[in-house]
Parts: structure tokens; C-alpha cells; sequence
């Protein structure tokens, strides 16, 4: 180790030396002859003064940056950074399998310093129009290691092939490929290496586009609190084989430790992430908040960050986006937002099923100084007299103009063989909550969700309504489903809520404060409070199913876990579950939470109330057409979806006259125009 690291000065030290020596041999000839000594004499001076600089540059390449954030932040990643094998001893977690309890912090995350053939953790992927995009996680690496991270796979027939490098970034210590020119059709092995002996093994799985149900499986906030492994959810998974992983946020909870959370975030998961496509998106936790308005980008100034904006440097909240969310394909809107933060919101289509992927924090505005408080902080409304119309002010923004956009084109486009579409975000766009983090802590409104703007939510389900889309999401650690409503009661999409794969740190209860079902409740449920309600904010919601937890403290009664989503492209039928985190589902465990699962079909995604139907329409020579309804009188599109058949009788919701256009992945063609319906 000590000769690597003189051979590595001295390298470093003879590049300098040389250049100095050229630089002014070279101007040498410029200078009067008489002033070659002391050209001569000034080089060697200056190559003097230089030693000592040299050594310490060197030095400090040898064990990389300590402090790459600034002094202002020499904590952020400390477990990972500088001199970071000193550390890890310190760092290393627990043998057996634990948790903490009271107010302190999580236990520590696994030893970074790891046997030097497994320094590669994990792997994660995503394919789209040809273009294989893959991340690979690694632990830190030590001085004079390489800093390149190689991608190999295996055609059937062949021997291992070399198809992309990548450098291995520093800090984060993460590595990304992208292979354009893939053959989705195909299932094809691969593995990540470094250097001679460490490899990650996996395989990219074909587009599943046979298939009549694609499965996806929905999960967030997973407990730092808790550590060591995920078995029971990893073998129910691997019993259910879903073809999509999504991953909504809250990863880790080690809000200045993001490599070192996100390291064992991959321990916990890389067992079922190396073999399917996997969608992950940041949230809150993950970029160190405890709760984030993004404010396109701005910088929070104040306690709790309600005034909007990222608490932390600009380079550490690009660091966490790009090793969870490189690999999703490439957005149709790349700019990064204010000070430069790089945005992720994209699509990807599975099996035929069309995924509109969000970010629903990064444009939102914060409530500090926008509206008057009206609780203990600026983002929690206690005032049961409040007005929930009064905070939903002209300008405040929500998703944000360039994603609302982006939905709108995405629901009229149905090319690369997408058939059904639904929409993957954060968190809810409702307040489906009664009691925060305490049984008995009823809180009246959280701004945290999306519910609030109002406004801007009631713009977002419209979009999502277009394309009879369905909306899957996390962060509240409470599973439901809800029924949105925009104008009235069920005239909006469905949401799924899943539950926190392990919540150890803050419990949620839906819990109405009469006790009693709303109107419409759902027949035959064993749940008492289903039915129509307003949320804290005003918005309609009807509650099909809530999972409470019976005891926060108590881990097999928290009502942890995740849900699973199977869309029936024959059928349209889309049937959400939930599933107990300690269920026996490879043992033939069917017992889902009270209320799952539930079933219902796409054109439920749209509930407002059919007024009449239109004349069938067939276009010639295409199969299953998109077809676009649109009302003139306002030129508004009501909806865009494929047909199951050739023929479709578009449905519409007042009178007045109607224009349909049609074609096979986008509605190009004028097919009725001027349809009056009375």
C-alpha cells in the first residue's frame, strides 16, 4: 500500500515537473538570450515552490475529496467519503437483526468496507424504444482501485460480452450504462463487475408483451429503524413475480447518509430488483428532508423547509436523484429546474401498459409565508373554522406547468404497444388521513399531501382522468384506495396508497371523528368507515379500503408491507391487493388485508356520469384504435384510450357536439365530426 501510494505521487509529481519544464523551455527562444539563466533559475524555483503543493494534491486524490459538499456541510456523507475505511469500523451495523426504540436515530447501516470481490451491491434497470438504461451501486472504493464499472452479457449461444463501461462517480460511488440498439424480446443474463473478481449478476427481462396481466408491485418508506433483511416481502415477491418494482420514495432514512442508506437499501432488495425492470423515485427522506416543496428548485431557508426548496447543496440532491433514478428512460423535458437540479419525470411502457412517472414534490410551492398558518407549523391546519377555499390561492403550483403538459401529450399517445396507462408518483393527491403519528393526534389538514393546492391537484386528476388511468403512490404509511372526485364524488380517478414496507417511525390512522361510514359506503365490507367524505382540504375522496395499524410498536400489527396491482389487458380490469408484510404467500397464504382485494374496470378511472353514447365507429384496418372524444363547444378532450375492438361507441357526459378522431397510436384521423347529442 505505501509503495502504490509513492508510485501514485510520483507519477502525479514527474506530470507536473515535465509541464513546468516545457511550458517555460518552450518560451525560452521569446525571452532576450541573456535572460536564459534566469529563466532557467525561475523554472527551478517555481518546480521547488510547487513539491510541496504537488504532495498534498496528490494526497488528497489518493483518499478523494473529504469533505466534497463544502465545509458548510462536512457531515453529508461522511460514511462514504475522504478517508471513509477509517470509518466504516465505527459504522458497522449490528449482527442480529434489530431496531431502536425512544427518540434516538436509526442503528447504523452495514460496514462499507467489504471483501474487495463483492464491492459491487447491486444492479437496477429499465428499457424503452430500444434503449437499455442500468445502474450499478457500489461500495466505496479504496485508493488505487480503478474507477470504472463494466457491463457484460450473455446472448444465448455465446460467451460473456463486454457492451458498456462507466465511471464509477465520486461522491456516491454509483455507475451507469446505456445500450441503445436493445432487443426488449429477448431475456438476456448480465453482470456488473469490477475489477477482476467483483460482479453483480442479474437478468434483463423481456417485454412481457404476451402476457394478458402485468403485475406491478407498490412500495415505499422503508424504515431505517429496522435494519438487517426484507425477508418475508422478498419471498412473497419472488412467489408473486411481478413484472414491474416500484419504488415510491422514502428508500432511506439516513437523511445525510444517502449512499450509505441507499447500499442497504440494495442489500434488502437486490434480490428481486436484479431480475425486473424497477422504477424508483426519490422522495423527502431520501434528499434529507422530513417533508420537501420543491419550489423548482429553490433553496429552503427556514426550520421543516414549508418555505419551499432543497435544504441541501445542489450537488448532494443531484447525487441521490441520479443513483435512484439515472436509469429510468430518458425525459421527454430534461431541463433542470431553478439552481440547476436535474429532473427526472419520464415514461416507460411494460407489457403494454403505459407509465406516466412523476415528480410530485420538485414543483410544488411551500406554504411558509404563502398562506397564514393555522397550526403548530406552517404546513399543519388545526383551525376546524378555516376555510379550505382560502389557501388555495391563484399561482400556487403543484405538479407544475411542464408536467402538466407533459401528462396531457402522454395520455393522447399510445405508441410503443402501450394499451392500458397508469400514473406513478410520490404521494396521494388527497388527504386520506385522520391521526399523524399518534393514535390519538387527530390533525385537521396536511400540506404535505397533495391535496393542497387544490387547484393544482384538481388540474392533475383531470390529466390523469384523460387517460382512464389509475394513480399508484406512498409516503403516507397508511394504505388505501380511494376514489377521487374533482367536481363531485367519483368523478375522478382511483388511487392506491401503499403501505410503508416497514414503518417504525411514524404511524397514520384513518379514523373519522364521528365514527360512522360516509354516504355510498362499499357493501359488505368488514371495514366500518368506507363511503364518501371530504378530506381535511375540501376534496371529495370515497374511501373503498384503509389498512389501520393496530399497534405501531408491535412489528407484526403495524399494517406494513406493499400491494400489488395486476392490469387484465384482456379483460380492463385492473384489481388492486395489499398484502400482510408477514404473509405465507409461497405457502398458499391468500389472507390480504380487510377490505383487499379490489377490482374494478379502466373505464372507472373516468367516473363522471355518462350522459349518451355516440354512433360505433370502425376504422378500417386497424385493430384496437386510439380514440380521442372531444367536446367542441369548449374544445376540451374529454378522453383518449385503445380499443379493445375495432369498433367503439364513445361515451360522452352533456349535451352539445362532439368531434372523434382515431388512429392506431395516436388519434391522427378525423372520423365524426359535429356528432350532436342532446
Amino acid at each position: 500500500m505505501i509503495v502504490t501510494r509513492l508510485v501514485d505521487r510520483l507519477t502525479m509529481l514527474s506530470r507536473h515537473a515535465t509541464k513546468s519544464f516545457n511550458h517555460f523551455h518552450l518560451n525560452k527562444a521569446a525571452m532576450p538570450s541573456g535572460n536564459n539563466h534566469q529563466a532557467m533559475t525561475f523554472t527551478r524555483r517555481l518546480f521547488l515552490k510547487l513539491v510541496p503543493f504537488l504532495f498534498v494534491r496528490t494526497s488528497r486524490s489518493y483518499a478523494d475529496e473529504p469533505q466534497p459538499f463544502g465545509a458548510k456541510f462536512p457531515n453529508l456523507e461522511s460514511l462514504t467519503t475522504g478517508e471513509w475505511w477509517i470509518k466504516a469500523t465505527l459504522a458497522a451495523a449490528p449482527k442480529a437483526k434489530g431496531k431502536t426504540k425512544g427518540a434516538g436515530g436509526p442503528p447504523p447501516p452495514p460496514t462499507m468496507d467489504v471483501p474487495r470481490d463483492e464491492v459491487v451491491c447491486f444492479a437496477y434497470y429499465t428499457q424503452q424504444n430500444g434503449v437499455l438504461k442500468m445502474s450499478a451501486q457500489l461500495f466505496p472504493l479504496k485508493p488505487g482501485e480503478e474507477r470504472v464499472a463494466r457491463l457484460e452479457v450473455k446472448h444465448a449461444g455465446k460467451d460473456w460480452q463486454e457492451i458498456a463501461k462507466g465511471e464509477v462517480h465520486y461522491p456516491g460511488w454509483d455507475a451507469h450504462f446505456r445500450v441503445k440498439g436493445w432487443d426488449g424480446s429477448k431475456n438476456v443474463p448480465y453482470r456488473v463487475r469490477h475489477g477482476e473478481k467483483a460482479m453483480f449478476e442479474g437478468l434483463i427481462r423481456r417485454d412481457p408483451v404476451e402476457k394478458d396481466v402485468i403485475v406491478v408491485a407498490n412500495m415505499s418508506c422503508n424504515s431505517s429503524r429496522t435494519i438487517g433483511p426484507r425477508t418475508e416481502i422478498i419471498e412473497n415477491l419472488r412467489a408473486q413475480d411481478p413484472d414491474v418494482l416500484f419504488f415510491g420514495g422514502d428508500q432511506t432514512y439516513r437523511h445525510i447518509e444517502h449512499t450509505a442508506g441507499w447500499i442497504e437499501f440494495g442489500f434488502q432488495f437486490r434480490d428481486i430488483i436484479r431480475d425486473r425492470p424497477t422504477v424508483c423515485i426519490p422522495d423527502d427522506h431520501d434528499v434529507g428532508h422530513g417533508n420537501l416543496w420543491g419550489e423548482s428548485g429553490g433553496q429552503s431557508h427556514i426550520e421543516g423547509d414549508a418555505d419551499g426548496g432543497y435544504r441541501y447543496p445542489v450537488a448532494y440532491v443531484n447525487q441521490v436523484q441520479r443513483q435512484q433514478s439515472w436509469h429510468l428512460p430518458d425525459s421527454p423535458d430534461p431541463a433542470p429546474v431553478d439552481r440547476d437540479i436535474s429532473v427526472y419525470f419520464t415514461r416507460m411502457t411494460v407489457g403494454g401498459i403505459d407509465f406516466a412517472i412523476l415528480e410530485d414534490r420538485k414543483f410544488k410551492t411551500g406554504p411558509a409565508g404563502t398562506i397564514p398558518q393555522m397550526g403548530p407549523r406552517p404546513d399543519h391546519i388545526n383551525d376546524p373554522a378555516y376555510d379550505p377555499k382560502s389557501i388555495d390561492l391563484p399561482g400556487l403550483e403543484l405538479l407544475g406547468q411542464r408536467q402538466e403538459k407533459f401528462l396531457r401529450e402522454w395520455s393522447q399517445d399510445y405508441s410503443g404497444g402501450a394499451e392500458m396507462k397508469c400514473v406513478l408518483s410520490a404521494t396521494a393527491f388527497c388527504g386520506a388521513v385522520h391521526m399523524h403519528g399518534g393514535r390519538n393526534q387527530r390533525l385537521l389538514a396536511d400540506l404535505d399531501c397533495n391535496g393542497w393546492p387544490q387547484s393544482g391537484r384538481n388540474r392533475a386528476l383531470v390529466e390523469i382522468r384523460r387517460a382512464w388511468a389509475p394513480h399508484l403512490c406512498g409516503d403516507q404509511h397508511l394504505a388505501v384506495v380511494v376514489k377521487h372526485g374533482i367536481e363531485t364524488f367519483g368523478d375522478g380517478p382511483f388511487s392506491f396508497t401503499s403501505p410503508a414496507i416497514v414503518n417504525t417511525i411514524y404511524g397514520r390512522w384513518w379514523h373519522p371523528l364521528d365514527e360512522k361510514p360516509g354516504p355510498n359506503p362499499v357493501a359488505n365490507s368488514p371495514l366500518p368507515w368506507t363511503g364518501d367524505f371530504k378530506d381535511g382540504l375540501g376534496n371529495p375522496i370515497s374511501m373503498l379500503a384503509y389498512a389501520n395499524p393496530d399497534d405501531i410498536q408491535n412489528e407484526k400489527q403495524r399494517a406494513d408491507s406493499y400491494g400489488l396491482i395486476r392490469f387484465d389487458k384482456k379483460t380492463r380490469k385492473i384489481t388492486f391487493e395489499c398484502w400482510p408484510r408477514f404473509s405465507k404467500v409461497a405457502d398458499g397464504d391468500k389472507a390480504q388485508f380487510p377490505g383487499w382485494p379490489i377490482t374494478i374496470t379502466q373505464d372507472a378511472n373516468d367516473g363522471r356520469k355518462v350522459h349518451a353514447q355516440l354512433p360505433a365507429l370502425k376504422l378500417d384496418g386497424v385493430a384496437n384504435p386510439v380514440v380521442q372524444v372531444i367536446a367542441e363547444a369548449t374544445g376540451e378532450i374529454l378522453y383518449t384510450v385503445r380499443s379493445q375492438t375495432e369498433s367503439f361507441k364513445p361515451r360522452v357526459y352533456t349535451p352539445g357536439k362532439y368531434t372523434v378522431k382515431a388512429g392506431r397510436d395516436k388519434p391522427d384521423v378525423v372520423v365524426a365530426r359535429s356528432v350532436e347529442v342532446s
